[in-house]
C-alpha cells in the first residue's frame, strides 16, 4: 500500500523531485541499498511517452539502478524476495538432476522449465510473480536489463541457494561487488589452453636474465594472469629493475628505506603541523571499500594510514587529498594475493608472518608512489590536472558523439559534475575492484596509461551508456544515472571491450588533437 501511495504521489506531482538521495563520492561510503531500494509493482518504462516518463522517470531510475557498491543477490532476497514454503524445498537429487537438464535460459519461460519439479511454484504463485513483473523483457526485479545475461542473473531471486550453487550457466558466473577475485581465480572454470599458453609466455619472459619490458607490456595489455601479476606490476611500474640478479637487492633496499621513513616521520602524525592531515586520513580509511571485509580489518587500516601519511608528508606540493586512499587498494590486493590461495576478500591479514605483512606494505607504498608521480597535478592546489582532463573529455565527446554532448547541454549537465570523480579516482568508484585490477593491467602496459589513456577509457565508458543517457529527459535523472552506473555484474569481458573501444578512440584522436579541439 505504501508503494502504491508513493507511485501515485509521483504521478500527481510531476514537478516534485521527491526524496533526493545524497551523492556519495570518493570521500563518502555508498548508501546502503536496503535503505533506498523499492520494487514497484506496476511501473513500466515508457520511452515513447515523454509526458508519463517525466512524471515517473526519477522514481523508476532510483528503484532500478545498481552500482558497483550494491550488495549481493542473496542479501537482496532477504528483503525483496518471497521465500518458498518448506514443501517446495529442493532435494539434493532434484537439484543434481537439474544440472544435467538445464539449457541456456534467455526467457522467463525457459527459466521456469529448467527448474526441478519440486522447485516449481504452484500455478497461482507463478501467476503472482508474473503480475509483479508485467514486462520481463524490459525490466527484471525493477532493474533495466541490457542483455539476456542480466536477465539470467536477476531470475535467481526465484531459485534456492542450493540450486544456485549447483546450476551450470552458459557463461562463468562473475562474482559480485564484494568479491575481489577475477574470473580466473578459485571457483572459476579450469584454465583454458590459451590461458595456459599465455601464463607460460609470461613465466618465460620473467625468468630471463634481463626481462624485455616492451615485450612484457605487449603481453600485459590484454590482461595479466593472476599467478604472475604481482611481479609483473612491480616491473611495469618501475619499482623493480629488468635485471633479474638485481631484484632481490633492490627489494631489500627499498623496503628498508620505507620503514626508515616510518621510524623518522610517523611519530609526527600528532604534531600540530600534521595532525589535520592524519585526521583526514584516519576518517577516510574506514570508508575505503566498506563492503569488502578485508579493508575493515584493523591491521589493514593501520597499514593504509602509514602508507598515506608517509606519502603525504613526502609530497608537500599536494599533501593528502581525498580519493588517494582508493589508489592503494589495487596494489595491496595484488601483492597480498601472492601469499593467499583462498578468497582474498575474507582473508585475515594478521595471520601472515610479520615480515610478509611488512613487505606487502612497502611494495604497495612504492608502487602507489610511482603511479602518483605521473598524475600528481591531479592533486595539487585547485587540482589543475583533473580540470584539464575533464575539459579534454568534453571536447572529445563533442566530436565522437554530438547527440550525447547536445543532450547534456539541453539539460544543463556539466561534465565536471560527474567526470571529476572519474578522473580523481580513476573510475574506482564506478567499477568493482576486480574490474579495476584488470583495467590497471592495461594502464601499466600503456605508455602514460594513468595520465593519458585514462581519458579515452572515460570517453568509451560514457559511450557505453549512450542509450540510457539519451532516454533520460531531465537533469536529476541524468545526474543520478551518471553517478550510479550499474556495473555490478561487470567482469573481464566487459572491461576488455571497454579497453578495445578506448584504444580505437586513442588511435583516432591521440596523434591528431586538433580533431577534438574547437
Amino acid at each position: 500500500m505504501a508503494t502504491d501511495n508513493r507511485i501515485n504521489f509521483w504521478r500527481r506531482n510531476p514537478k516534485v523531485p521527491g526524496s533526493v538521495q545524497p551523492v556519495y563520492g570518493a570521500q563518502h561510503p555508498p548508501l546502503d541499498p536496503r535503505l533506498r531500494r523499492t520494487y514497484p509493482k506496476d511501473t513500466k518504462p515508457k520511452f515513447n511517452n515523454l509526458k508519463s516518463k517525466k512524471a515517473c522517470s526519477f522514481h523508476e531510475f532510483a528503484c532500478s539502478t545498481n552500482d558497483a557498491w550494491d550488495i549481493d543477490d542473496e542479501e537482496d532476497e532477504n528483503f525483496c524476495g518471497t521465500p518458498f514454503p518448506a514443501s517446495f524445498a529442493p532435494s539434493v537429487e532434484d537439484a543434481t538432476a537439474s544440472v544435467h537438464n538445464q539449457k541456456p535460459r534467455h526467457q522467463k519461460g525457459d527459466a521456469e522449465s529448467a527448474l526441478p519439479h519440486s522447485l516449481t511454484p504452484p500455478r497461482n504463485e507463478r501467476h503472482g510473480l508474473q503480475k509483479d513483473n508485467p514486462s520481463e523483457c524490459e525490466r527484471v526485479n525493477g532493474k533495466f536489463v541490457k542483455s539476456s545475461s542480466d536477465a539470467d542473473l536477476n531470475t535467481s531471486s526465484v531459485r534456492s541457494p542450493l540450486q544456485k550453487q549447483q546450476s551450470l550457466p552458459v557463461r562463468p558466473i562473475i562474482p559480485l561487488v564484494a568479491r575481489i577475485s577475477d574470473q580466473n581465480a578459485s571457483g572459476a572454470p579450469p584454465m583454458t589452453v590459451r590461458e595456459k599458453s599465455r601464463l607460460d609466455k609470461f613465466k618465460q619472459l620473467l625468468a630471463s636474465p634481463n626481462t624485455d619490458l616492451e615485450e612484457l607490456r605487449k603481453h600485459s595489455w590484454s590482461g595479466i594472469p593472476r599467478e604472475v601479476r604481482p611481479i609483473t606490476w612491480r616491473l611495469l611500474s618501475g619499482y623493480l629493475p629488468a635485471n633479474k640478479e638485481r631484484r632481490e637487492l633492490v627489494l631489500k633496499r627499498k623496503r628498508e628505506e620505507y620503514f626508515g621513513f616510518i621510524e623518522q616521520y610517523y611519530h609526527s602524525r600528532t604534531d600540530e603541523h600534521y595532525k589535520d592531515t592524519y585526521r583526514q586520513i584516519h576518517i577516510d580509511i574506514p570508508r575505503t571499500n566498506p563492503l569488502i571485509p578485508l579493508f575493515q580489518q584493523p591491521a589493514v587500516q593501520e597499514v593504509f594510514e602509514r602508507i598515506l601519511f608517509i606519502w603525504a608528508i613526502r609530497h608537500p606540493a599536494s599533501g593528502y587529498v581525498q580519493g588517494i586512499n582508493d589508489l592503494v587498494t589495487p596494489f595491496f590486493v595484488v601483492f597480498l594475493s601472492e601469499f593467499v590461495t583462498e578468497d582474498v576478500e575474507n582473508f585475515d591479514v594478521a595471520a601472515l608472518p610479520l615480515e610478509t605483512q611488512r613487505n606487502i606494505e612497502a611494495d604497495s607504498f612504492w608502487c602507489m608512489s610511482k603511479l602518483l608521480d605521473g598524475i600528481q597535478d591531479n592533486y595539487t592546489f585547485a587540482q589543475p590536472g583533473i580540470q584539464n582532463k575533464v575539459k579534454a573529455l568534453e571536447e572529445l565527446v563533442s566530436r565522437i558523439d554530438a547527440d550525447i554532448h547536445n543532450h547534456f547541454k539541453k539539460y544543463e549537465v556539466e561534465y565536471l559534475q560527474f567526470a571529476f570523480r572519474w578522473m580523481n579516482n580513476l573510475l574506482m568508484r564506478e567499477l568493482p575492484l576486480r574490474c579495476t585490477i584488470r583495467l590497471w593491467d592495461t594502464y601499466q602496459a600503456e605508455a602514460e596509461g594513468f595520465s593519458h589513456f585514462h581519458l579515452y577509457v572515460c570517453a568509451a565508458f560514457l559511450m557505453e551508456w549512450r542509450k540510457e543517457i539519451l532516454c533520460m529527459a531531465d537533469f536529476q535523472s541524468l545526474l543520478m544515472l551518471l553517478q550510479n552506473l550499474p556495473t555490478i555484474h561487470w567482469g573481464n569481458e566487459e572491461v576488455g571491450l571497454l579497453l578495445a573501444e578506448a584504444y580505437r578512440l586513442k588511435y583516432m584522436f591521440a596523434d591528431a588533437p586538433s580533431h577534438y579541439k574547437r
